[in-house]
């Protein structure tokens, strides 16, 4: 257990901005059932949610058999991580099945608990197949790099929290062509993601990992677009006071995350003071390959 009385430095890996994205989810096995990781910020001394559950699901995956990818996974954001401490994932071992692996996972940063993951882990076999079609939006390639057009002192500090390195984000704009007619009440984003250096062959865990850390990057904003619009073409820092509450994800096809991927985002409702986006992801051939849903605190502190 992590004792938050002795000094802790952020391992200097994690904070190299020219570091591959990779080596975000890398974890140390502490025994058979703990692993440890440091998390990047993603506000101020606040460590970034989806960071924090990619870790958990690798350290959860770690423990299941390799031959058994994960097909689902639950969480709740409890109590916010230090970016300044490593956090403890303990792993519980709750069914080997024939076909269906299951675990959960306790994020520990002292006594505290901050995230809970449950996970599931399934043998894939043969089986009909449909899913929805994905909207005939713009290719990523035509479209610019968001981060690189973000103000300089933006960039900065993100390069000093550590992390959203190493990623290429893409957001398509709201007049492109091919877009879903607009709904009333329903609010829509879509946004081409992948991690900017390759990630290893033979992994699927880890581009699963990377995956979940990309799903928690726009899902709560996407939910707050009714009181900040302009939230995706901002120039200043957001006004809006947003926390990812809980987060789900189901892995429906094979994908890489290296490669380039549509975030197809809409909000639904949004009240007390919470938001819900459900989204899906598609790659270049058009195959849905995950999706997932979260709530979000909402505020507008003005």
């Amino acid at each position: 257990m992590t004792d938050l009385t002795e000094p802790h430095v952020r391992a200097e890996r994690h904070a190299r901005p020219d570091a591959p994205f990779a080596e975000l989810l890398e974890i140390e096995q502490l025994d058979e059932n703990t692993f440890r990781g440091y998390c990047h910020a993603g506000a101020p001394m606040r460590a970034f949610g989806g960071h924090v559950a990619a870790q958990a699901l690798v350290a959860a995956g770690r423990t299941s058999r390799k031959q058994r990818p994960v097909h689902s996974l639950h969480g709740y954001f409890l109590l916010p991580g230090s970016p300044e401490h490593p956090i403890d994932y303990l792993v519980e071992r709750v069914r080997d099945g024939v076909s269906y692996t299951t675990r959960r996972v306790t994020a520990l940063q002292g006594r505290n608990e901050i995230f809970t993951l449950s996970a599931s882990f399934k043998h894939p076999e043969p089986a009909p197949d449909r899913q929805r079609e994905v909207p005939p939006l713009p290719h990523p390639e035509s479209l610019p790099n968001a981060v690189a057009r973000l103000p300089e002192e933006v960039r900065r500090a993100l390069a000093a929290s550590g992390g959203f390195r190493d990623l290429d984000v893409r957001f398509v704009p709201a007049d492109a062509p091919g877009l879903p007619p607009a709904v009333p009440g329903l609010l829509q984003h879509f946004v081409w993601m992948r991690t900017a250096s390759p990630l290893p062959d033979g992994d699927p865990l880890l581009h699963a990992g990377a995956l979940t850390y990309l799903s928690d990057l726009t899902l709560a904003s996407t939910a707050g677009l009714n009181v900040q619009p302009n939230f995706f073409q901002r120039t200043e820092p957001p006004r809006l006071v947003m926390a990812s509450l809980d987060h789900a994800m189901w892995f429906h096809r094979p994908f890489r995350a290296d490669e380039w991927l549509l975030f197809a985002q809409r909000s639904p409702s949004s009240s007390d003071g919470r938001g819900l986006a459900l989204g899906e992801f598609y790659d270049l051939d058009g195959r849905l390959v995950a999706s997932a849903v979260q709530e979000a605190l909402i505020r507008d502190p003005s």
